[in-house]
Parts: structure tokens; sequence; C-alpha cells
């Protein structure tokens, strides 16, 4: 009998050992998450401040120049005008319309005033392109990463078009299946859906973390969508920093047609010297270069305030920059928050 019993004590306990040595690198004892192996990491020391923070805030310009906008009225006739097409258009921030096919999708949608809980969080200082109950009708939903930027609970919860099929990174699903939506697939990081047959959706790694409050850091993972339609591949980014994972997913899946990716957010000077989960622009650049990039489209600047560079300095340094990453400043796309264009236009604009 203690022979039985040692025998399945010693089976469960090799069955464990081996379940954890076949766990991913991203996926940590405790069920938290971890950025890809050979990913910078964050100082365990710093000296922010919030009320620094503010203060710095406070000296920024925030004058929005008129290229930045489009004119409501144009939004409209520009959807009009390309609804037959494939086409991106920008609705602020990550929050993008990318029409495929027969496909609609949405991408880390935001329409709220604040990034934020509640009232709490940066305010906008550009209002969406179009309202909630304006945009045309979705049936996939991106949502990359938790933070509030990204993850807007009051758009969620107000969304019109629930039957639209969501993925997200492991352990989000709650935050959408509490509200009845009725297709949500959670996705680790390499995890492939089949959408339809001209559509297929990855989910890849990024170097950055996840945090909605003080007890939740790293719970539920964050990552990059690749999406493949026909023979085309745009690769949608989490907010991310700059990894070496970069050259290993453009050796596999490289070349990309179309790299969408953040390029504001990234200065907390005086009280940090860089920071390591938000790309620059030149980052940014170099990620697009890594992913062997035919065009890089410049994402997440424009609506909230996150971080301390001047406002503008984002698309300026990204369109500057372009040449030394080896990419004509062409193939470096900036959108005006509300503009639309025909994929074919944007992957053939020289």
């Amino acid at each position: 009998m203690k022979l039985r019993i040692f025998i399945i004590i010693f089976l469960i306990y090799n069955s464990f050992t081996f379940a954890m040595e076949k766990k991913p690198y991203h996926h940590l004892p405790d069920g938290t998450f971890r950025n890809p192996e050979g990913s910078p990491e964050r100082p365990k020391s710093g000296d922010f401040s919030y009320f620094k923070f503010i203060k710095e805030k406070k000296k920024l310009d925030m004058t929005v120049p008129s290229w930045v906008v489009e004119e409501k009225e144009k939004v409209f006739s520009n959807l009009e005008k390309y609804k037959n097409n494939d086409y991106i258009a920008w609705i602020g921030h990550a929050t993008f319309l990318i029409k495929l096919g027969d496909n609609v999708i949405i991408t880390d949608p935001v329409f709220s005033k604040n990034a934020g809980p509640l009232f709490f969080g940066p305010k906008r200082y550009t209002n969406p392109a179009l309202k909630l109950n304006e945009i045309p009708k979705t049936n996939l939903l991106l949502l990359t990463h938790n933070h509030y930027d990204h993850q807007d609970m009051s758009t969620i919860r107000r969304f019109p078009f629930k039957d639209s099929k969501v993925l997200v990174p492991l352990k989000l699903g709650k935050y959408f299946t509490r509200y009845r939506y009725k297709d949500v697939n959670e996705m680790d990081w390499y995890d492939e859906i089949i959408v339809s047959k001209d559509l297929k959706v990855t989910l890849l790694p990024a170097v950055h973390w996840s945090k909605r409050s003080l007890t939740d850091t790293n719970k539920t993972l964050w990552g990059n969508f690749l999406i493949e339609y026909k023979n085309k591949k745009i690769f949608f980014a989490c907010d991310t920093g700059y990894g070496n994972i970069y050259k290993v997913l453009g050796e596999k899946y490289g070349p990309i047609d179309l790299t969408m990716i953040n390029i504001g957010a990234y200065d907390f000077r005086p009280m940090f010297e860089h920071t390591y989960y938000h790309t620059t622009p030149e980052d940014a650049l170099q990620i697009a270069k890594d992913l062997n990039s035919k065009k890089v489209l410049g994402t997440h600047w424009g609506t909230f305030v996150l971080s301390l560079e001047p406002i503008m300095e984002p698309p300026i340094k990204f369109k500057d920059n372009a040449e030394n990453y080896g990419f004509k400043k062409e193939d470096a796309i900036l959108f005006k928050i509300g503009e639309t264009n025909s994929l074919i236009n944007i992957l053939s604009y020289n």
C-alpha cells in the first residue's frame, strides 16, 4: 500500500515537473507573464513621481496643428468613398478600422474622454474621428493588452456590435464575456485563428507589460497581431518597446507589407532616461526594418498625453528618421485622425 502511494506521488510530481519544464518562456510559475527571452528589463529603481509628471506636463504646448485632424464631413465622405474597397481608417490613438474583404476589424477601441477608471487618467486633447454610434458595422475586434488607453471598459460595455468575433491575449476574455459578447477567443503567442477563407490572425510576442490595478501586474498577456489577408501581411503592434524578438519575427514571418506601430509616449525625462516598453520613433522604424517591412504607419500619438515629449515631436521624428532605417520618407506613413485610405493606395504609395 505504501509503495503504491509512493508511486502515485512520484508520478504526480514528475508529471508536474515535466509540465513546468514544457511551459513557454513567457509563462511564469505563478501564472503571470514576462517578455520574450533577451528583452530589455525595466530598471528596479526609478524616480517616477506623479506630481513631477504633472508639473512637467503643464509645460507642454498643447496646440494641435490643423493637419493632424480630418474635418468631420470628410471623414464621412471618405468612408462612403472607400466602403467597397479594402481600407484603413484612423479613429485616434491605437483605434483603427481595417476593412479586408467582407471583414471590418476594429483595433483597441477607445472612445472615452479619458484613459483611466471613471473620470481619472489622461484626457483626450483630440476627439475620436467618429462617435461610437457612428462607426460602420464590425465583425472582428482585436485587443492587444489591458492598459486603459487600449482596453476601455466604457467602450467595451457600450460597443454596438457584440456579435463581432473578439481576439484577445490570454486571460482577457472575461472583460468581454461579462458584457455578453458572443464569440470571444483568448490567444497565446503564436496561436492562429482562421477568421475566413482569406483572413488569418496570429498573436505574436511584444515587449511590454500589463496592469490595471495595484495587484494585477502582468497577470494578463499582451501581444502584437499579424493579419494575413490573401497575399498581404499587416503587422498591428501592441504597445511595445524594442527587443531582439523582432529580428526573430522578421525571419519567420517577413516580409511584412505594412507595420502599424506606436511612435508616441516614450519620454519620461527627467524621471527616467529611457522607457523600455514604448518605442521612440527611431525604435519603431528599427522594428519595421527588423520585420522586413515595406511600409510603416505611425500610431499611438496625437490623442493622449502619456509622456513628456512635445505632442508633435513623434510624427516629425518619424518622418525625419525614415531614411536612416532604409525607408523612403513616403514609406513612413502618417494619417490624419479621421483619415481613410484604400489598402491598395497605402501599399502602392511612393
